[in-house]
């Protein structure tokens, strides 16, 4: 039997409520197992809040709240609520995901933002799904207004699920959630590779990559409150996410990634030796060397592109391989 189940089971049977016939929710009976992870940069206005309110709605769970170098009250509000606040002097949401999946253990891992939008009613319910269905990942889609979620935002994020969902899989509707609760053996087995906010598309790429079982949900998405500003470039932020995925398709899908740049040197090689072809047929000669010389060019590079990615593919095959035997060798 799972570890996990027993010690749930266990709970059960020790607690004050077995003499109703009601069920406890999971959360109830994981006890201190759940961790629940607040990665924090200036949040000094809302974390207390948000620390407040996840040990009300999951009083059994150790809330640990990571400071990445915030210049206001951030660690000393989260201190004063109630949680265990440790610092990451590596700038980056990424660096600082890094180091929680490293430095806590704990059977349940439920991540979310400091800045008070997201729903701590939620985690309940997503950490029942995770157990029940014996999940690997859960993320929170967010359900949001007008107003909490900007369009910039809301577009973006549209955008970049669909090109994540057009060579990954198409098994998320918000790829983006900073919202979001992990087995131990996700956490575990999780490269961290990312410094910033593009850590949620890597969170996301590995999930489908070793075709890991995970869920989305929908949850409630507020705006933040007065006093608090968000982090987030729309462009920067945007653009930074949008070349993580490329950088992990050609590392995922090498093969695809080379042969479109094979495809377009061919293309162009063809287009720039056409004319010289023609010519050289109406008169025996060839008056542009140049261009005949950058058109082999071109094409020789376009079997050199492709020779690449049937390379990488395969090497590629080996890490996956070996990610998945790593990920199984990690006790559920």
């Amino acid at each position: 039997m799972d570890p996990l189940k027993m010690h749930r089971v266990s709970s059960r049977r020790g607690s004050l409520f077995l003499e109703s016939d009601e069920t406890l929710p999971h959360y109830l009976t994981v006890g201190p197992r759940v961790a629940i992870l607040i990665p924090c940069y200036n949040e000094a206005h809302t974390v207390a809040g948000v620390v407040t309110a996840f040990r009300t709605v999951l009083p059994a769970a150790a809330v640990y709240v990571y400071d990445n170098n915030s210049t206001d009250e951030t660690a000393a509000h989260a201190a004063a609520a109630g949680a265990v606040v440790r610092r990451e002097p590596l700038q980056g949401k990424g660096n600082v995901i890094r180091r929680m999946f490293a430095d806590i253990e704990a059977d349940i891992y439920v991540l979310v933002d400091g800045d008070g939008t997201y729903d701590a009613a939620s985690a309940p319910r997503m950490i029942d799904l995770l157990l029940d269905d014996d999940l690997d990942m859960v993320s929170a889609a967010r359900d949001a207004t007008h107003d909490a979620y900007r369009p910039g935002h809301r577009f973006g994020n549209l955008l970049l699920t669909g090109i994540v969902g057009r060579f990954f899989g198409n098994r998320f509707t918000d790829m983006l959630s900073g919202y979001r609760v992990f087995s131990r053996r996700f956490a575990k087995s999780f490269p961290g590779l990312a410094h910033g906010f593009e850590v949620e598309t890597e969170l996301t790429i590995h999930a489908l990559e070793l075709r890991l079982p995970i869920a989305e949900i929908r949850a409630p998405y507020g705006s933040r409150p007065p006093g608090s500003t968000s982090k987030l470039g729309t462009v920067r932020d945007g653009l930074r996410v949008l070349w993580t995925i490329i950088v992990l398709i050609k590392e995922e899908r090498p093969l695809p990634f080379f042969a479109v740049i094979a495809l377009s040197l061919v293309i162009s090689s063809i287009v720039l030796a056409i004319p010289i072809i023609m010519t050289f047929m109406q008169t025996g000669l060839v008056p542009r060397i140049p261009t005949a010389v950058l058109a082999t060019g071109m094409m020789i590079l376009a079997f050199l592109s492709l020779a690449s990615g049937l390379v990488l593919d395969t090497v590629t095959r080996g890490r996956k391989e070996m990610k998945r035997l790593h990920y199984l060798s990690i006790p559920k």
